[in-house]
């Protein structure tokens, strides 16, 4: 038997390419509303771009470490399932669910990594990848799932150099982190994927410290092995693991899908190579593959939009509606490559905004036209209103892309 699919929490709703209804419908009065997150634990839903940056901005009202707390406060339920605490207070060991100092000192360790000037140091071999996919792709020909063939393996390659994970790993680590972020698996499924990953990337740290190579990891333990500890690294790699392939890939999927159903804005981020750096800006914004990252947690009384909230209160703020909001751009709703880039949040905002938004913006502005050139004729293999786009996962996106070309 298979436990019942879990309600859809209101701020993972989501209709094709766009904010659903249930969304849009919070958003409208443009206070803050009570839901429910992923968990079942009751929080203030933000949707204003103002109040969203407001949140993500201020670490001292707004906790990134809280969800330790509501663990522990869950534990004394009568129904408290013990593997959610587990996860709960893990999360406080990477970067994600921590708040300064600890999240400063970690942050300045790996931003180095990814400045621009690192981005093009590894450009070259960013394109190296995206042609030898695409090359596969031409030799497995038509029809065929972009997804698995295009969007998956090109963040996946990436990450894989960058941490020096062995890419012959990829489908391992790809279907934990697939399990750790769909709803419908049971929780047990989820622990047991997470303790997975967890020994995996213990393991892969303890090789990389005996032989410390060029990647990420290795560099580390070369320049910082006294500031970092074996469950930072492993919490860091972690994060870096499943963030550096999941929302890039999605961005890849839907974007091309998006695309495909604009083929004049397709044609010219194909052909017009001056105008790439704003389309993938417009995607970012449009598609939003992150709904919220981790709720935040209201340290002391305040308020938001003019909604009181209180100290222990979670505070979940909704991307994908802070980048429809009117007051960032005109005609929200349009998906326009033409229009003015934006500070858009789909990275995030404040200290905790993507560390990995640069390689982030770099795959998709080298991938998304390589692939545009080398099948011109890329065209659906269904109607678009077949498109299947995952609806109870941390990250959103198609699930299949058929094309041909």
């Amino acid at each position: 038997m298979t436990s019942p699919t879990p309600p859809r929490p209101v701020n993972m709703s989501r209709e094709r390419y766009s904010p659903g209804p249930e969304l849009s419908e919070r958003a409208r009065t443009g206070r803050p509303t009570r839901t429910e997150t992923a968990f079942g634990v009751s929080a203030w839903l933000v949707t204003r771009y103002e109040d969203v940056r407001a949140v993500l901005g201020d670490a001292n009202r707004f906790s990134s470490a809280g969800l330790v707390r509501h663990a522990d406060r869950a534990s004394s339920r009568t129904d408290a399932d013990p593997s959610d605490e587990l996860q709960f207070a893990d999360a406080a060991s990477f970067m994600v669910g921590q708040d300064p100092p600890e999240h400063t000192r970690l942050r300045r360790l790996l931003t180095p990594e990814f400045t621009m000037r690192r981005m093009r140091v590894l450009e070259p071999r960013v394109r190296a990848v995206v042609d030898d996919v695409l090359d596969g792709m031409q030799g497995a020909g038509p029809p065929l799932d972009l997804v698995k063939s295009f969007a998956l393996p090109i963040p996946s390659l990436v990450i894989c150099e960058l941490l020096g994970v062995p890419y012959s790993d990829r489908e391992m680590f790809q279907r934990l982190s697939s399990v750790q972020l769909q709803l419908t698996t049971s929780q047990d499924e989820r622990t047991e994927a997470f303790l997975a990953l967890r020994s995996y990337l213990s393991d892969l740290v303890n090789r990389h410290r005996s032989a410390p190579d060029d990647d990420l990891i290795g560099m580390l333990i070369r320049e910082h092995d006294e500031d970092i500890s074996h469950d930072e690294l492993v919490g860091i790699a972690l994060v870096l693991l499943i963030a550096g392939h999941e929302t890039t890939a999605n961005a890849l999927g839907t974007g091309t899908a998006l695309l495909l159903e604009h083929p004049e804005q397709l044609a010219a981020i194909r052909d017009e190579p001056e105008r790439v750096d704003d389309a993938v800006e417009e995607l970012l914004r449009f598609l939003t593959p992150v709904h919220s990252g981790l709720p935040r947690t209201v340290m002391a009384d305040t308020a938001v939009g003019g909604q009181e909230m209180h100290t222990g209160d979670l505070v979940v703020p909704s991307l994908p509606m802070a980048n429809r909001d009117l007051s960032l751009v005109t005609a929200p709703d349009d998906f326009d490559i033409s229009r003015e880039p934006v500070q858009h949040v789909a990275f995030g905002h404040g200290i905790h905004h993507c560390t990995g938004a640069p390689l982030a913006r770099m795959e998709l502005r080298i991938a998304l036209p390589a692939l545009l050139r080398r099948f011109p004729k890329l065209r659906l293999e269904l109607s678009p209103a077949d498109i299947r786009f995952r609806s109870m996962t941390a990250v959103h996106g198609v699930e299949r892309l058929p094309v041909a070309w």
